[in-house]
């Protein structure tokens, strides 16, 4: 559970991005308001009832949304474990909604800082690639779906680059609302 705490106040510290944990399947209306643009989210939310407002959270209004994942992988390994499918059911599921059809995403593989850097960027490509196919399979139209590998570059734990946090899919939607 430490780790899920972890995954949880940074992101609240990342604004509009938002961490979920595949062990907790997440629901597929919450990666829907997760990804939605923020001008489509503060439309949908004037009509929904209010949240409370925290003073301390920042929204970072220039970064497109987002939802990272931890997707679990065998060691070394693009090949998803069992355990990850709900998560990725859900997705796709999210990413097929009339609130999201009409979007194009980009799927981020991202590593921890074990290895070398060469061997990371490559398994973070083929990692971000086998989700890509994964929701392809899923339903998920190819053309709305890129996939790009950071590596262990874009740590979502800085502070600690080897933390199981750093290790996940980041999903980002890459329409820009006008």
């Amino acid at each position: 559970m430490k780790t899920a705490h972890i995954l949880l106040a940074l992101a609240l510290l990342a604004g509009a991005s938002r961490t979920v944990l595949a062990d907790d399947a997440p629901d597929t209306r919450s990666l829907i308001d997760a990804l939605l643009p923020l001008k489509t989210r503060s439309l949908r939310n004037l009509l929904a009832k209010p949240a409370p407002v925290n003073p301390t959270a920042e929204v970072n209004q220039d970064a497109p949304p987002s939802v990272s994942l931890a997707i679990q992988f065998d060691f070394n390994s693009s090949h998803i474990n069992h355990g990850s499918q709900l998560a990725l059911e859900h997705l796709a599921s999210a990413l097929k909604s009339p609130e999201l059809e009409h979007s194009s995403f980009l799927v981020e593989g991202h590593t921890d800082a074990k290895g070398g850097a060469a061997f990371n960027q490559q398994l973070s490509e083929r990692r971000a690639s086998e989700v890509k196919k994964t929701l392809v399979a899923l339903g998920v139209a190819a053309e709305r779906l890129r996939s790009a590998g950071k590596g262990a570059s874009e740590p979502a734990n800085p502070v600690d680059p080897f933390a199981a946090a750093n290790r996940r899919v980041r999903i980002v939607n890459l329409d820009i609302p006008n």
